[in-house]
């Protein structure tokens, strides 16, 4: 199945003066889980919403003449709170996790169990003996969806006057949970997809076929997920619709390379390759970055190379043990989070090449901010990079098997060997951007879709 991104048969029917509001609502049982791994405060994140898909959809929405109202989870607050995102004017709701929810989380180790341990008990809880593991067991399954206050829940959107709920990820139990919760206030409920394309609850599993075909319709950047999502779920394809995530092109371009190579006192003769992101090792493939920079290094032994880094996570200290036993030295990492985009814009400007090796991402925002200040991409073939560069190099991105350094590193190298291709990539990575990823081609597709007749 083929679905296309182009809704101009919906967007015929939606008068652009139509004022609507849409309540959005992202993945995650509580918003501290995110911010602690930054050393964030709510406070901060409340200004600056540093999610680059959640602002995108929030200014592309506005300027087709959809508001939006976020709402998060704390367990760090016994009252609602309300907010007003400085750029956007957005209303942030933060909400307060029910007691049942506090009470089971406080048993909990780890919130969110792995992949690669698929909701292991012990990860959860601990070690668990005797008769408490078939306690645990259960809570273990219950807890996500004792999570939402679905009475409060009910009550602010009522009160925010939203027309229509989207929640970040289907396959999670946010997901189920408004989809009852639409049915109950009468109003669509839709999901996008931004990478989280698995789940471990069992009571996920026996509820997802019924809740993903009572759903209003969901929001899915990759082909590759598309086809997933239509195979397991046989979905009407008319309920889906590819749509990418977008950027604000007034913002992210090119600043003269010189002046911000001087600004973050990096050598002006050097050639940079960038990564920024969250650090999470094994999803962002930061080892097959690092093993692919020491063959490029090691077989560049004259150059002046330098791998640049930004970003802070949750595998902060494996990050630094890995980078400790490189034989290589030429390598600089910004342990922070940064939010501010003027910092990222400087140092993608600063820099030749931008290596984005994930081995899972939804529709990742990170390479197309890149693409926007014309640096050319060499990108792991996770989901949704093959439809971010669909036209290859004339698309400006050279794209290699997923964990595959050896690969990583020949296709870094054609690029750092050769500065025409480099500068014919860049050119044609702000071309690819331009043309798909801005706020107003976005915003009328979201919009044509979240309020088709």
């Amino acid at each position: 199945m083929n679905i296309e991104s182009n809704n101009s048969s919906k967007l015929n029917s939606v008068e652009p003066s139509v004022k609507s509001t849409i309540a959005l609502l992202i993945w995650g049982e509580v918003i501290e889980d995110f911010l602690d791994s930054l050393e964030m405060s709510l406070e901060i994140f409340c200004k600056e919403l540093p999610f680059g898909w959640l602002i995108g959809y929030i200014q592309s929405l506005k300027l087709v003449g959809v508001q939006t109202v976020l709402f998060v989870t704390s367990d760090r607050i016994t009252a609602p709170l309300r907010f007003t995102h400085t750029s956007t004017g957005t209303i942030i709701s933060v909400l307060p996790v029910p007691r049942s929810y506090r009470s089971i989380r406080s048993q909990m180790v780890h919130p969110y169990p792995t992949l690669a341990n698929f909701g292991s008990l012990e990860e959860l809880f601990g070690s668990v003996r005797g008769t408490h593991r078939f306690l645990f067991k259960a809570l273990k399954h219950l807890a996500p969806y004792l999570s939402i206050p679905v009475r409060l829940l009910a009550k602010e959107v009522q009160r925010e006057g939203c027309s229509a709920i989207l929640c970040a990820e289907y396959e999670y139990s946010r997901f189920d949970t408004c989809i009852i919760l639409g049915k109950f206030l009468r109003i669509p409920v839709f999901a996008t997809f931004q990478g989280g394309n698995y789940d471990w609850n069992s009571i996920g599993h026996f509820l997802r076929p019924m809740t993903i075909q009572a759903c209003s319709g969901l929001v899915i950047g990759s082909q590759t997920e598309i086809q997933r999502v239509y195979d397991c779920y046989h979905i009407p394809s008319n309920k889906i619709a590819k749509i990418f995530n977008p950027i604000d092109l007034r913002f992210w371009n090119a600043i003269d390379r010189c002046q911000a190579r001087t600004t973050l006192n990096l050598p002006t003769n050097a050639q940079i390759v960038v990564w920024h992101g969250r650090v999470n090792i094994y999803n962002k493939g930061l080892d097959i970055l690092l093993n692919a920079w020491s063959k490029i290094c090691n077989e560049r032994p004259d150059r002046q190379l330098y791998l640049l880094l930004i970003g802070t996570g949750l595998d902060n200290e494996k990050l630094r043990q890995q980078i400790a036993v490189l034989s290589i030295q030429n390598l600089l990492w910004i342990d922070k989070y940064v939010s501010d985009r003027a910092e990222i814009q400087c140092f993608l400007s600063a820099s030749d090449i931008y290596a984005f090796p994930s081995r899972h991402e939804g529709f990742a925002v990170a390479p197309v901010e890149a693409m926007a200040c014309g640096l050319p991409v060499v990108a792991a073939r996770a989901s949704g990079v093959p439809d971010v560069f669909e036209d290859g190099e004339e698309s400006g991105g050279l794209v290699v098997p997923c964990g595959d350094p050896t690969a990583f590193a020949m296709a870094l190298g054609r690029l750092l060997d050769n500065e025409q291709l480099r500068q014919e990539l860049g050119r044609n990575a702000r071309c690819r951007v331009e043309k798909a990823f801005s706020l107003d081609a976005v915003g009328k597709q979201l919009q044509g879709f979240l309020f088709q007749p």
